[in-house]
């Protein structure tokens, strides 16, 4: 909680924050009492976690709109057909960087030694090295800005700089920052250290490289230069941080544990946004994926948990009937943290064993819960104290392992110590020190296409599996220029039959029960003491007219007997796209208005919307 402690003083003592690009910084203390001491440096530092960082509630929002892997409720406006345009596009936004700016540019006073500016210095290049990422993850190509600028400073109406030039400077920013940080350890785990800026640099020339290499970026400095920035930042993080997977708690509880610990699993986790009950800072991931009316009721398809391995490491689909597996079968000898993510069969809350919930909440049969809390008490508001990971050691692993396959250089030995050790902690026996030489074809199928390389296809479907829900996924499909994913109907598990009720997880109660018409509802219930049955279990209509969101499908078309799998909104698919242009965002309006030499990005221009082009 020190970082959090830090930040409610901060409040008391100093407001630096800016309103936009020009106006100067308001404070209650003075310059020199900021920059003449390494306390006032470290106060005005912590400033920075607050206004850069997101905050537990933010994490748990990143994932559940733009992804391919799950079913909600509303699709965002940038994914709905003519529905976003730059009038409704936002984030550009300077005042923090403004902040940061001051701070370099000021941190100069000969009282305080070099190298304690300097680690301070790099602490806020690390943040201003975060913030330009995500510009340029949005944007593209955005201006540079490097000081605090006056209000007749003509960079204020300076037109965009190139994604090479600022992206280099991301790269300046973050070696400033590994060589400079001092700081290597962090009990709390919530603060930057030496290690997280290692980690970023890690994530930030692994998204670079293969986004150029991906989208045919024919710039100055190579996708295949960026990739071996990333295995270099990678493997010395590798070699000297001393960290690790976290498998203290076995194969059945380490992964998870990464998620729901109050305090940071520091073993694995390099950074992490904290949350403490005692200062009011909580966030809201019990109620997210848990409440039928709070959030967007986000759900896996049943396409995504197909890719999770089988314990001795053969793909699921490889087991024989696997197409006609109920709930209960498809769960057994799975990969670890196949549990881990979605309440499977077993899973309890306050001692209660609890299926899916189709009363509440789900929608395909999969309902997460890596992110959340096992007691109910934390459902009906923002009450979450566990800690959320921002930067985690199987993260930077995984960089490695891509950074490496994706330049031809990966080996037995990088496969054993990166993917095979994760698959390891994840409970799973067989493939784990020789890198794949066969490909699998449903997952190459359902996702990937047009790669051929069995080290690159699992790489990529383990940073799915391990990564997932926490905010890596739409990242991923735009770098790797796989926007078609987004638009891949959601389907759920498999229903052997309509009107009879279902014990998913196989306690003795029943759960739910898919029904096509209000007669055979009723010769259901009739044949059911359906008092006791209605206390657990959720009828729920899946077939009907087109504005009928669940419905089910016959798994052999023409053929109700081989039973059904469910699907959401498959009758609004054709409202969902993604266009060449939608791998960025589109300039707000009024930013071109105020500022004429700010151009549009390519397809966006006047006022084009988001129409799949």
């Amino acid at each position: 909680m020190k970082r959090l402690t830090y930040l409610f003083t901060l409040l008391s003592v100093i407001c630096l924050a800016a309103c936009s690009l020009d106006e100067e910084p308001k404070a209650s203390v003075t310059k020199d009492q900021i920059f003449s001491s390494e306390a006032g440096l470290k106060t005005y530092v912590y400033s920075f976690y607050e206004k850069i960082l997101p905050s537990g509630s933010d994490l748990n929002q990143i994932e559940v709109e733009l992804t391919d892997f799950g079913a909600i409720n509303n699709l965002p406006d940038f994914q709905v057909k003519n529905s976003y345009s730059e009038v409704n596009s936002d984030g550009w936004t300077w005042t923090n960087l403004r902040s940061i700016n001051y701070f370099i540019v000021n941190c100069t006073n000969p009282g305080v030694s070099e190298s304690v500016r300097n680690n301070y210095i790099g602490i806020a290049r690390f943040f201003r090295a975060y913030f330009y990422y995500g510009m340029v993850r949005k944007f593209g190509d955005v201006p540079w800005i490097d000081k605090p600028l006056d209000v007749d400073d003509p960079a204020l109406y300076a037109a965009r700089d190139s994604r090479e030039a600022v992206m280099e400077h991301v790269y300046e920013d973050l070696q400033f920052a590994c060589n400079n940080i001092t700081t290597t350890t962090d009990a709390t785990g919530s603060m930057v250290t030496k290690w997280t800026a290692y980690a970023l640099a890690s994530r930030v020339c692994l998204f670079e490289g293969t986004y150029r290499k991906y989208h045919n970026l024919n710039l100055s400095t190579s996708a295949n230069t960026w990739l071996q920035r990333a295995v270099d930042m990678s493997k010395y993080l590798m070699d000297n941080s001393g960290k690790k997977l976290y498998t203290a708690a076995g194969v059945a509880k380490s992964y998870r544990a990464l998620f729901t610990s109050d305090v940071p699993v520091t073993d694995e986790v390099l950074m992490a946004v904290c949350s403490s009950a005692d200062l009011g800072v909580l966030h809201h991931a019990n109620w997210k994926w848990t409440s039928p009316t709070y959030g967007n009721r986000f759900s896996f398809t049943r396409t995504f948990i197909n890719t999770y391995l089988q314990t001795d490491g053969t793909p699921y689909t490889s087991r024989k009937g696997w197409q006609t597996e109920v709930f209960y079968d498809e769960c057994q000898n799975r990969d670890a943290r196949l549990a881990q993510t979605i309440r499977t069969p077993g899973y309890t809350r306050d001692g209660v064993a609890t299926a899916p919930d189709f009363l509440g909440y789900v929608r395909t049969g999969y309902q997460p819960l890596k992110l959340c809390l096992d007691g109910t008490k934390y459902d009906n508001a923002a009450l979450n104290t566990n800690a959320l990971p921002l930067f985690r050691y199987a993260e930077v692993l995984l960089n490695y392992a891509e950074a490496k396959a994706e330049l031809g250089t990966f080996t037995n030995d990088d496969w054993a110590k990166t993917v095979g050790a994760i698959r390891a902690r994840a409970g799973i026996t067989g493939g784990l020190t020789s890198k794949p030489a066969t490909i699998d074809t449903y997952f190459q199928q359902k996702y990937f296409p047009s790669i051929t390389d069995p080290s690159i296809l699992e790489i990529r479907r383990e940073r799915a599996v391990e990564l997932c829900l926490e905010g890596f996924r739409f990242d991923d499909i735009r770098r790797w220029k796989c926007g078609y994913l987004l638009n891949m109907s959601w389907d759920g598990m498999y229903v052997p039959k309509l009107n009879v009720p279902m014990d998913l997880d196989h306690n003795g109660t029943y759960d739910v029960l898919f029904y096509d018409s209000d007669a055979n509802l009723a010769a259901a219930k009739a044949k059911l003491d359906w008092a006791t049955v209605s206390k657990t279990c959720a009828p729920i209509l899946v077939v009907g007219g087109a504005n009928q969101l669940q419905q089910v499908k016959e798994v052999e078309a023409g053929n109700p007997a081989a039973g059904y799998y469910l699907t959401w909104d498959t009758p609004n698919d054709y409202k969902r796209v993604f266009g060449e242009k939608q791998y960025l965002y589109p300039i707000p309006s009024l930013v071109m208005v105020k500022n004429p030499n700010i151009t549009q990005n390519k397809g966006w221009e006047n006022s084009a919307s988001n129409d799949g082009n």
